[in-house]
């Protein structure tokens, strides 16, 4: 069944905070990109965690081993989320900057000085400094660059990808401008020249169907709390992959996959929130088995959400003063993140004005630093950044706009 506005609205039940109000007015979460909010079934998950089998790893008593038996049918079910050929491609990290860090220490020992790594100007820090620490040990960073409409210049990807590139790390999706990048044209490129890919897809995995194996890229990493889970990092290694290289790891710890990237005590309850998540999102799908149902929500959801953000990129183009970054709507493969300037606004001051009207939208950066400074936005301020998700309604849409021409008028 197609996710529409009765959907949406059956949806809303799901999540508590929703109820909140700001000065008589509903709370508007308009800033999923920066962490979406919670359903009862996750924040349930977690608590019956605690409730039932809070115990450490590899015990002989029966909370141990279902907390083990746990851990491991959620590795299940996010390899079902991602297209994942097995649960031991499915590692587990406090957040997704930890785990890039980890695998930066490892594949930068792998590495020779002169080796190159690709990054891109379009990304996030979390898929930028890790990579630009290897300079330290004499590796060469290069950049592709980025074009005025925030999209990669695929011209710049192909010079920068050579005969010495040891990785391309490249985001799928932009958290700031909605762009969806070319990561197959990435990883043809890399592997010709017998290169890793690493894909960043932190903004992507909430509003897309993701297929790790199809995409056939080596490391793929996203985090809980973008949809709609606990803040935990997820990285997907192809199968065989990460025994190959050296670890920051103890001796204590397996040496085996998905564990030897993993450092200390999980936390489990929130690998069980994680479980829980996907689960909610499959229980909107219909089909014969868990990742049908996943395939089908996704789709529909993602529907529902570019509808949204292509009202309000519209309508915002269409009010005197603004200017909308990113790409057109025009694509369906664009994520529901729309960001905006206004003349003579400062966006700290826009996001201020708009959250006493209980509209809750990010200012700023968002850790993508990057992007802002080639487009010139740094010294204004950054951007006034919306995030669609799932429980969004046409309604809170409408208020933004309303809210937006206020300030631009």
């Amino acid at each position: 069944m197609p996710f529409s506005e009765t959907e949406c609205q059956q949806c809303r039940e799901d999540f508590p905070s929703l109820k909140r109000t700001v000065n008589g007015r509903p709370l508007a979460y308009l800033d999923g990109p920066g962490g979406t909010q919670v359903p009862q079934q996750v924040i349930d998950g977690i608590g019956e965690y605690y409730r039932r089998c809070n115990a450490n790893h590899g015990g002989a008593f029966v909370t141990s081993r279902e907390s083990d038996r746990m851990v491991r049918q959620s590795r299940e079910t996010v390899a079902a989320f991602l297209g994942a050929p097995s649960w031991r491609g499915i590692s587990y990290g406090a957040s997704m900057t930890t785990l890039t860090f980890a695998l930066s220490h490892a594949l930068g020992r792998a590495m020779e000085p002169e080796d190159e790594v690709v990054i891109t100007a379009l990304d996030h820090e979390a898929n930028r400094g890790p990579w630009l620490g290897l300079r330290e040990r004499g590796m060469v960073i290069k950049e592709v660059g980025l074009r005025p409409d925030a999209t990669l210049d695929p011209e710049s990807l192909e010079r920068q990808i050579g005969p010495r590139t040891k990785l391309v790390a490249i985001g799928y999706s932009s958290n700031v401008f909605g762009t969806v990048n070319d990561v197959e044209r990435a990883r043809d490129l890399a592997h010709e020249v017998g290169a890793y890919v690493l894909v960043d897809a932190v903004h992507f995995a909430p509003h897309f169907p993701l297929d790790v194996a199809a995409l056939d890229v080596d490391f793929l990493l996203c985090s809980a709390y973008k949809f709609y889970g606990p803040h935990v990092g997820v990285l997907y290694a192809r199968p065989g992959l990460l025994e190959q290289f050296d670890t920051d790891k103890l001796r204590t710890q397996e040496d085996e996959a998905p564990y030897r990237i993993e450092t200390g005590t999980l936390n489990f309850a929130a690998i069980a929130g994680v479980k829980a998540t996907v689960e909610y999102l499959a229980s909107w799908g219909e089909g014969a088995d868990p990742r049908e149902r996943l395939l089908q929500a996704m789709a529909e959801i993602n529907a529902y959400e570019h509808e949204l953000a292509r009202t309000y990129y519209e309508g915002a183009a269409a009010i005197p003063g603004v200017k909308v970054w990113g790409p057109s709507f025009e694509s369906r493969h664009r994520a529901p993140t729309v960001s905006i300037t206004i003349d003579g606004v400062h966006p700290q001051e826009a996001a201020r004005r708009l959250a006493e009207q209980g509209i809750a939208v990010w200012d700023g950066h968002f850790y993508a630093l990057r992007p802002i400074e080639v487009l010139d936005l740094a010294e204004q301020g950054g951007v006034i950044r919306v995030g669609i998700s799932m429980y969004n309604t046409r309604a809170e849409i409408e208020r933004l706009l309303e809210g937006v021409e206020e300030l631009a008028g």
